[in-house]
């Protein structure tokens, strides 16, 4: 277990595993839609920004009510570090996911983030560990899925062109890869022990982080525009992030990587649904075939995973 996760990673019970998990699942995979329905009115880098401050002023109060001031005293390098992980999985991953729903589909987004699997193992692979054959084979059965999810012509233009839509399903996919090998390379980090403290810096750093980038390419939020729907939805993204990123850092330190990254597999059964059923995305024979299929590498992945334990 120490040679799969590094040197700072304690194994967990199966409630403190199972538990969070199946919440990153679900919340996670919720906030796809959550985040077409606010950018429709709102700014994506400004309005993924305020999300994060919300969450992190939240979290903030929380812990200097319940814990006292003194927890948020981490040394320089753990700031930096929280800061750095804040950067690359908020502002560049979650950031290039709301910028790129402005032109492909919820659920089509959440696919492609589903790539973050594959990377994973690889650099596993690179790093010279052996996942188990289970787990491989989980991988590779969840790919065969998402292929057929992302058949040609399955893909509708939420606006701008096919070209539009191509750019910026690359532009996730290299996203994918930057959550993937900042989160691997992680536990090798000098984080903050608390994890509540470590997302609350992540949070507060890619949050401006993301307001630099909107100041950047010129975005502006106009009150008069935002519809009651979107703050709402911007309401469900800041509770999100409180859950999601907190069961994440706290899974990144109790359970191996390869388990954790299945909320990549769920999130996008998740998020297709919730597009169909809200936004009326459209659910083709593909999709549904695909989403089957995925879930079957889910619960390879997981076996995998418990008998590596």
């Amino acid at each position: 277990m120490r040679a799969l996760q590094g040197p700072r990673v304690s194994a967990g019970t199966p409630l403190q595993i199972w538990g969070p998990l199946v919440a990153l699942w679900l919340v996670w995979g919720s906030t796809y839609l959550a985040i077409a329905v606010t950018t429709q009115t709102m700014p994506p880098l400004l309005s993924a920004a305020m999300r994060f401050l919300a969450a992190a002023a939240i979290l903030g109060v929380g812990l200097i009510v319940f814990k006292g001031i003194r927890v948020l005293r981490v040394s320089v390098q753990e700031v930096a570090f929280s800061g750095l992980m804040g950067v690359m999985l908020l502002g560049v991953g979650i950031g290039t996911v709301s910028l790129a729903e402005q032109h492909i589909p919820s659920g089509v987004a959440a696919l492609l983030v589903s790539v973050n699997a594959l990377w994973v193992v690889l650099l596993r692979v690179r790093a010279g560990q052996r996942p188990s054959r289970l787990t491989l084979a989980g991988v590779a059965v969840g790919i065969v899925g998402l292929a057929f999810m992302l058949l040609p012509g399955g893909t509708a233009v939420v606006s701008g062109t096919d070209g539009d839509v191509v750019f910026w399903s690359a532009a996730v996919l290299v996203s994918a890869f930057s959550w993937a090998f900042f989160s691997f390379k992680s536990t090798g980090y000098p984080l903050p022990s608390n994890v509540f403290v470590m997302t609350f810096y992540e949070l507060v750093i890619g949050a401006f982080a993301l307001l630099g980038a909107g100041a950047v390419t010129g975005e502006r939020l106009d009150f008069g525009v935002v519809t009651q729907t979107s703050w709402v939805a911007l309401s469900w993204l800041v509770l999100a992030s409180l859950i999601g990123y907190s069961a994440y850092g706290w899974l990144l330190n109790k359970a191996p990587l390869s388990l954790t990254s299945t909320y990549a597999y769920v999130n996008p059964v998740v998020a297709v649904l919730l597009g169909s059923l809200i936004l009326s995305e459209p659910l083709t024979r593909d999709v549904i075939v695909g989403l089957t299929v995925v879930l079957g590498g889910v619960i390879l992945v997981i076996n995998g995973e418990r008998r590596t334990r």
